[in-house]
């Protein structure tokens, strides 16, 4: 299996850090190599820098990561030494978590500067939430054109890619960029409370740095990322006792429908898929989250093809033909009955 390491710290919960990491890039298919920075308790507890420059120079050295992720590192010392360390490595991604989810400071700005000077220079990816991108730049982002502005920044910094992440720019959604040489790509999202999620951003890196390992881009390698994160972390749910099973079933459903959206909008086929009748699958989806299968299904749809719409310049039969409708009509009958206008309504609305 590829081989890609994860530099960060250790949540004991499980619900981040290098235990999610691990989850994320297994899951993906590839193998987990791990350095940890610190240990997140009750207080935050900091490992030597000559320790975190053993554990990386051991796994380098013995293991050659394909790709390897930054998280989060809490001292000028330790950002030095990783540096030094994964200078050899072509495809880096970044993601320092400067700041927690409840915007608190997690490092000095002493540490932020290093970052900064360091490891900023040395990213295939940059990805940072919206308020990190303020701090490093001193800035306040208000606007779209602000977040390309901030990007535009980081990469006369050096960075090839950059990611920011988290914005709130839309009334009612969350929004994140993609800017490189070559690409300015704008992603939203309206399920703000699951991108909320502890943990989301930085598997969500974690994924990007495994698709690049795998020999992806980076605009392709953040699409994979995104659309695996979207199914088994974003829009998945935890149960507990008498509801384990069944958020395993629809999880699972999750998973199936991000992986075959483009070609199936049936029901029937995702619960042949899971193998259970599609009555069964109804009454989970209505125990778990309180919708039918088919709804399920069809906010998906509805969900990817605002996004095509909005951040893309897909005619809208090439939208249609990616979202496996059979002909535009379909497609334009299917996003009018549950938005009560056409996709070309839709779109002039975003750029009036």
């Amino acid at each position: 299996m590829i081989p890609v390491l994860t530099i960060t710290g250790c949540d004991n919960t499980g619900g981040s850090g290098l235990q999610l990491d691990i989850r994320v890039i297994t899951g993906m298919g590839c193998h987990a190599l791990t350095a940890a920075t610190c240990i997140v308790m009750q207080d935050v507890v900091n490992f030597p820098s000559r320790i975190i420059r053993q554990q990386i120079e051991s796994v380098v050295g013995e293991c050659h990561p394909s790709a390897v992720k930054v998280g989060l590192v809490r001292t000028p010392e330790a950002v030095g030494v990783i540096a030094d360390a994964i200078a050899g490595i072509r495809r880096i991604v970044v993601a320092p978590g400067i700041m927690a989810s409840n915007n608190v400071q997690l490092v000095d700005d002493e540490t932020v500067d290093a970052i900064r000077r360091r490891l900023v220079p040395m990213a295939s990816l940059l990805v940072l939430r919206q308020v990190e991108a303020e701090k490093i730049l001193d800035v306040k982002i208000a606007t779209d054109q602000d977040m390309v502005a901030a990007a535009q920044a980081f990469i006369a910094m050096g960075a090839s890619y950059v990611m920011i992440r988290g914005g709130r720019i839309t009334e009612g959604r969350v929004t994140a960029l993609l800017l490189g040489s070559d690409t300015k790509q704008f992603f939203s999202s309206y399920n703000i409370d699951g991108w909320k999620q502890h943990g989301v951003g930085g598997a969500l890196s974690t994924a990007v740095a495994t698709r690049l390992g795998m020999g992806d881009d980076v605009p392709a390698a953040v699409s994979n990322a995104h659309e695996f994160i979207h199914s088994s972390i974003v829009y998945s749910v935890k149960g507990d006792g008498k509801l384990l099973r069944p958020a395993d079933i629809y999880n699972a459903f999750m998973n199936q429908l991000s992986n075959n959206y483009h070609k199936a909008h049936d029901v029937a086929f995702y619960a042949g898929r899971l193998c259970i009748t599609p009555r069964y699958l109804s009454q989970i989806t209505d125990k778990i989250v309180g919708k039918s299968p088919k709804q399920i299904i069809a906010d998906y749809l509805m969900n990817e093809a605002r996004r095509y719409l909005e951040t893309t310049r897909f005619t809208v039969q090439e939208i249609a033909d990616k979202l496996g409708f059979s002909s535009q009509a379909l497609f334009c009958k299917f996003f009018r009955n549950q938005s009560n206008t056409s996709p070309t309504e839709y779109r002039n609305r975003q750029v009036s």
